[in-house]
């Protein structure tokens, strides 16, 4: 199995950046340790070689979901730092977040269309009244439903309606994509300092 994880450094200074170029391959070593792979799916390089400002990881293997749990949450890179010589924080934080990426994709079949004709009121006249030619359309999978009345013979009807129900899944597949990457865009803003759930440092040497 996989798992993703979206990894943050927030509005924070460049040296948040900084501590998420130094935890990411913390966390690919930890991950190797434990028999699990990963893989940079997306990185967004911060403003210094080696930074970032985010970074999302594929992490697969059996225990892949276990893993990613003790990476999750607040996450803090303990060291001076490299750029402001004077200055005497040592904390630095990055955010964690398992997220979904692959929104699922609805196959559309026209044999998954039930069709029945109806009467509608409206203009039209007496024929339109009389005669069974509107179409009220469902797209069983998902539940979708539309009414087409628009032309007098109902085999137009029928393939208006089997064309605006396919727009119609394919929109609400698009709004699924978008509401995904928005989620994980979300996550910069919900970086909380302090308590954290995971605290690295450079390594000394000796």
């Amino acid at each position: 199995m996989s798992v993703h994880l979206f990894l943050s450094a927030g509005r924070g200074p460049q040296e948040c950046a900084w501590a998420l170029g130094m935890l990411l391959p913390r966390l690919e070593a930890d991950a190797g340790r434990r028999g699990l792979t990963t893989s940079r799916v997306e990185t967004v390089p911060g403003d210094r070689p080696g930074t970032f400002r985010s970074a999302l990881v594929r992490i697969s293997g059996a225990d892949a979901a276990a893993f990613a749990v003790g990476w999750t949450g607040t996450l803090c890179w303990q060291a001076r730092s490299p750029y402001r010589a004077g200055n005497g924080r040592r904390n630095w934080y990055v955010t964690a977040r398992p997220c979904q990426v692959d929104a699922p994709v609805s196959t559309f079949a026209e044999r998954d269309v039930e069709v029945v004709a109806v009467r509608t009121g409206g203009p039209g006249g007496q024929h339109r009244n009389k005669a069974s030619t509107a179409v009220r359309a469902t797209h069983r999978p998902s539940g979708t439903v539309v009414v087409v009345d628009t032309e007098r013979q109902f085999s137009l009807n029928r393939r208006i309606a089997v064309d605006l129900l396919r727009r119609r899944i394919a929109q609400a597949d698009e709004a699924t994509r978008r509401a995904l990457t928005a989620g994980r865009w979300r996550v910069h803003d919900d970086l909380v300092r302090g308590d954290p759930v995971r605290v690295e440092r450079p390594r000394t040497l000796g």
